[in-house]
Parts: C-alpha cells; sequence; structure tokens
C-alpha cells in the first residue's frame, strides 16, 4: 500500500503565509471578546455519542464522524447495527459540547456564564469554497442570563469584532422561532409538519417566493392555507415597520412580548453598535438546528453567497443534561469562511514585527558562527524575529521564498566576510 501525499478529502494542509492571517485573527478575537466579560474554555474534540445523536443538531447529526470502540468493547462478532460498534465521535459543532460542559462544571462558575470557544469541529459534509470537513469554530455563549441583555451582548461583540477584521457593510438578520411558529399556526398548517414548513421557508433566498409557495402546494398542504401565509410575507413588504404588522395580525397566536423583546434588541443594537453594519429583521429566516427556542440570527457578506455568522437562543439544551432548563444563547463567527474573505483580498497582518534573515555560508567556522548567534539574540531581545539558515546554491529563489514568509531584512554571512 502506497502512502498518500494529499490530505484527507475536505480537509486541507495550511500553509505559512495563511497561518500568520489565523493567528492574527484568532488574537483579534480574543482580544475583542475578552472585553466583553467572555472566558475562553476548551471541551475535548471527542463526545459521547449520546450526546451528539440526542437530535438537537438537525442535519448535523447525519454528518458526524464515528469512533469505534477499542480493545475487548470492540466485539465486532457480536454486533448487530452500527451502535454496537461506537461509543463516541469528532464533535460536529461546539455548542452540544458547551452543554455537556456547563452542566458538569456550573457550581464552578460564575452566573450567568459567559463562554468563548475556539476549536476545530469536523462533519462529513460535501467540501466547497470555504467549507470542509474539518474546520475551526469560534463560539461566544452567554449562559442564565433569560432577559435580551445576552442578544444583546452577543451581537454587539461579534459586530465589533468583524470591524476590527476590516468588515463594513454587512447584514446581520434576524428573527424569533417563536414568530415562525406563529405565522404558521395563523395560516392554519399542523403542528407536527411545521418543520416541513419550515425547510421549504428556509429556501427562499434561492426559490423565491413563488418556489416556496409552489413547494409547499406540491408537498400536500391546501392551497388556501399557503396563500394565508404567504400573504403575510406580502403584507409585511407593503408595511412600514414589519414587526408591528405582524404583532397586530399574530395577535391571538403569539405569546404576549415576544415581538416587543425583538424590537427593543434591535433598537438597542441600532443605538450600541460600533460597525457599519445594517440590522435587518428577516422573517424567512430559519436556522436548522433543532435547539434553538428564541431568536436567531446570522450575518452574511457580500464576498461569499452565504452565512458567515449565526446563532440563537436555545433554553432547552442544557435542560436536556441537568433535567432543569438554563437561559442559554450563543454566536458563531465560520471562521473558515472569515479566512477564506481575507485571503482573497489579499490580506496583509498589520503591525507584524521586523523580520530578518541571516543566511550562511556554508563551512562558516564555529568562532564566527557564535558571534552570528549572539548578533540573532541582541535583535531578538529588541522583539525583532530573526532566522538562520544555510544559504542555498539559488539564493535569489532563497530569498523570494522567504519575503513570502514575511522577512524584509537579509544578511548575507560568508565565510571571508559579511556581504549584504
Amino acid at each position: 500500500m502506497s502512502l498518500v501525499k494529499k490530505p484527507t478529502t475536505g480537509m486541507k494542509d495550511i500553509m505559512p503565509e495563511e497561518m500568520r492571517i489565523r493567528d492574527y485573527c484568532i488574537r483579534q478575537i480574543e482580544e475583542t471578546y475578552s472585553t466583553f466579560g467572555f472566558s475562553h474554555i476548551e471541551t475535548p474534540c471527542v463526545e459521547h455519542i449520546e450526546n451528539l445523536c440526542s437530535k438537537q443538531g438537525g442535519e448535523n447529526e447525519k454528518l458526524i464522524f464515528k469512533v469505534l470502540k477499542r480493545g475487548e468493547k470492540l466485539n465486532l462478532a457480536e454486533a448487530k447495527e452500527e451502535n454496537d460498534l461506537v461509543d463516541s465521535g469528532l464533535r460536529y459543532d461546539l455548542t452540544v459540547p458547551l452543554a455537556r460542559f456547563y452542566s458538569n462544571n456550573s457550581a464552578n462558575l460564575p452566573q450567568p456564564f459567559k463562554a468563548l470557544q475556539m476549536g476545530n469541529v469536523w462533519r462529513a459534509d460535501r467540501p466547497q469554497k470555504g467549507r470542509f470537513r474539518q474546520f475551526m469554530q469560534c463560539d461566544i455563549d452567554i449562559l442564565g442570563e433569560a432577559s435580551n441583555l445576552a442578544e444583546i451582548e452577543l451581537v454587539l461583540a461579534t459586530t465589533t469584532l468583524l470591524s476590527k477584521l476590516g468588515f463594513e457593510n454587512f447584514r446581520v438578520k434576524m428573527n424569533e422561532r417563536r414568530i415562525l411558529k406563529a405565522m404558521a399556526v395563523y395560516a392554519g398548517f399542523p403542528e407536527d409538519q411545521m418543520d416541513i414548513v419550515f425547510i421549504i421557508l428556509d429556501k427562499m433566498d434561492k426559490i423565491g417566493f413563488d418556489g416556496v409557495k409552489e413547494d409547499l402546494i406540491n408537498n400536500g398542504f391546501e392551497e388556501a392555507v399557503v396563500n394565508k401565509y404567504m400573504a403575510l410575507f406580502d403584507e409585511m413588504n407593503k408595511a412600514d415597520d414589519a414587526l408591528m404588522y405582524l404583532k397586530e395580525a399574530l395577535k391571538d397566536s403569539i405569546e404576549d412580548g415576544v415581538i416587543d423583546n425583538l424590537k427593543e434588541i434591535f433598537s438597542t443594537v441600532e443605538a450600541a453598535k460600533v460597525a457599519n453594519c445594517e440590522i435587518a429583521f428577516d422573517p424567512t429566516l430559519v436556522r436548522g438546528m433543532g435547539y434553538y427556542t428564541g431568536t436567531i440570527f446570522e450575518i452574511e457578506m457580500a464576498e461569499l453567497n452565504c452565512s458567515v455568522a449565526g446563532g440563537g437562543r436555545y433554553d432547552k439544551m442544557i435542560g436536556k443534561f441537568t433535567g432543569n432548563d438554563t437561559p442559554a444563547c450563543g454566536f458563531s463567527i465560520g471562521f473558515e469562511r472569515i479566512i477564506t474573505i481575507l485571503l482573497d483580498r489579499g490580506f496583509k497582518v498589520p503591525g507584524e514585527t521586523e523580520k530578518y534573515a541571516f543566511l550562511v555560508e556554508k563551512g562558516m567556522d564555529a568562532a564566527r558562527m557564535g558571534e552570528i548567534i549572539k548578533e540573532a539574540a541582541e535583535l531578538r531581545n529588541t522583539g525583532k524575529v530573526v532566522l538562520i539558515a544555510k544559504m542555498n546554491k539559488n539564493k535569489k529563489f532563497q530569498k523570494e521564498t522567504l519575503k513570502n514568509e514575511g522577512y524584509t531584512e537579509f544578511k548575507d554571512f560568508y565565510v571571508e566576510g559579511l556581504k549584504n
């Protein structure tokens, strides 16, 4: 069996130039989110299979990389189904592990708890630009805060970060799962089939208004119900204030205060945001995760025809571990998509440390080599980066390669003396 040089499908090697940008972004994430009071934590990349398959992860549960049992526990002869062979899997997101972490450690955490997580996750998905099977996620979550202060802080922190990374004119879309449900109830859709309605609605940006209407009818829903449902979107488009229109139209179908709560989030974020971005109500925003219970949000950018961040409130997840529901809300940026945009822009890390390359001719005697190393140490003590390397025969190509790595100052040391 011959060895394979290329990475596994959907995964990639990361070159130094990209790694510098990734490291810079990670530093910006940690610095920005820490100013909002988020604490950095870490959870294992391998999670119990029961947790990953708890019907809270939507379609992602079909994309789990499962881990076989080990040693004597792996009994192939007696296995009757897949579950007899696996007991864990690679995490497909950071939210389910966070819920387990909080359930296990809440007694030793401040209340409410503001968590920052960064780490790789794995999904057996179809790879495409900006989407991989192994990818970095960056999440901030607020656990134990029932008020809309959680949503406000999450949106402000995320938009502030994106602004610091040089992004502007992006769009923050928000909706409410309880509004989605109330609209479906108002139209007359059966409650046990609402997930089908939402899956179709989620395709609005791809198939348009007429496509959604046709798809709903083709799925067996009564035309009168579909027409009543789609009329809500028509009227919202005409209204000066879509949320106020919905508040009146859905007054018999929605919980008191839901729409006022969302309006308060909009007005507060709009007043406090430092980023140059649009905050918009999007009644077609669904978010596929099964664990969302309230406010949901996404961020879209013109550079990629998809969202680059998303999240929402999930007040029921932690209760599945503890038996007691805990308010929870989170926002995740698509780290890989952000990196893809920055690479496409030709982004250069600002304020990089000055980098020297000392190229030393082969055959240099030990005493002179010691002097060169001492000179490098003196520069390093002043905060400079100094690389010492043997000089290649093709010195021009060697220097061009080093320039691509950010080296700007060169010193050539020959056996007979220093040459610039």
